[in-house]
């Protein structure tokens, strides 16, 4: 005959271990010997970038490395100079950049145009590594085979692509609610400006042409090209058909005609001659025609605005209604949306 109290016994352990089981699969982020738990609880976490890649971050990021002038310019929106292993040497230029004052914060520069070598990457030592989809994929993924967390991040192409990447890196670096402040700014400002853009009726809109020493930029798809839809100008070169990468002949100028020629005025630290570069335009007889030319209607725009791709896009737009529109549109130098408690 079989013991009751024994069979009750082996009854209650069973029940016992059955409620630990459903006790460790409803509530396990109370077990840290659970992987999602120790990540959590290690400080680490994981994010998407915009190529789909799943990285890894191990903890809130405190130096970090970027590889595109952008990418600095929306992290001195959210976080202070001594959180950045290295930045762009176009940021200490006044002509391109509206942060020279943090940039000069920062000793450590680096090109924008030829990234650092792997060894730079491993001397400077980087907790976290942005790059733009511009970035060669061999070089990701050699900077990744070291051990470092490499994001990709987007080109800046538009005003959402600038918002995407505006929430890209504050979730990278553990910043998140400053990434929202930025990007409510943005709107607001854009908001700002945009009533009174709304009043211009469509016949009187600028037709307005960028003369870039870049002579392939400037078409649809890029930057510029989103600015000139968020102020309310025609962008004549997108408007003749021209895509970004498609060069601008003085041809093409003279068929679009345009109400104004903005003029480049970065000179490379004085190495290069823009003058030279301007007047091949301005005194080739064949463009005196021109209206822009005419009617001496030919601007020269601040390029640390026309030419960013970061929280800064909405001065760029202001830039450009400033000179199509006049002075309700005037604005200072250096103008920055920051959220990172430095000036």
């Amino acid at each position: 005959m079989k013991n009751p109290e024994s069979s009750i016994y082996k009854k209650n352990l069973l029940i016992g271990c059955l409620a630990c089981i459903l006790l460790l699969f409803a509530g396990c982020s109370f077990y840290p010997f659970l992987p999602d738990a120790s990540k959590k609880l290690s400080g680490g976490y994981e994010v998407t970038d915009m190529q789909g890649t799943v990285v890894q971050i191990p903890h809130k990021p405190m130096h970090i490395l970027t590889l595109s002038m952008s990418l600095d310019e929306i992290l001195f929106g959210m976080v202070p100079s001594d959180r950045l292993a290295a930045i762009s040497n176009y940021l200490d230029d006044p002509k391109l950049s509206v942060v020279v004052k943090k940039a000069q914060r920062v000793p450590e520069k680096i090109s924008s145009i030829t990234p650092p070598s792997a060894e730079h990457v491993m001397a400077l030592n980087p907790d976290l590594v942005l790059v733009t989809e511009w970035t060669r994929p061999d070089y990701v993924a050699t900077l990744r085979d070291l051990g470092f967390p490499v994001v990709v991040c987007g080109g800046g192409r538009s005003l959402e692509d600038i918002q995407d990447n505006i929430c890209l890196l504050a979730r990278c670096i553990d910043e998140e609610t400053r990434g929202q402040q930025l990007i409510a700014q943005m709107k607001q400002l854009l908001e700002e400006i945009q009533e009174k853009t709304a009043v211009i009726p469509d016949e009187k809109r600028k037709n307005v042409v960028l003369i870039s020493m870049m002579t392939n930029y400037g078409g649809s798809g890029c930057t510029y090209d989103a600015m000139c839809q968020n102020a309310r100008v025609i962008n004549g070169i997108a408007a003749a058909g021209l895509k970004n990468g498609q060069e601008l002949t003085k041809e093409m100028i003279i068929k679009i005609n345009p109400d104004i020629l903005f003029l480049p005025n970065y000179d490379d630290h004085g190495t290069y001659d823009t003058d030279s570069f301007i007047h091949e335009y301005l005194d080739d007889p064949s463009l005196q025609t021109v209206l822009a030319i005419r009617n001496n209607a030919c601007y020269y725009p601040r390029e640390s605005y026309i030419y960013n791709a970061s929280q800064d896009f909405v001065f760029g737009v202001q830039e450009l209604d400033y000179y199509a529109y006049g002075d309700s549109f005037r604005q200072g130098d250096n103008r920055h949306i920051s959220f990172s408690g430095e000036e």
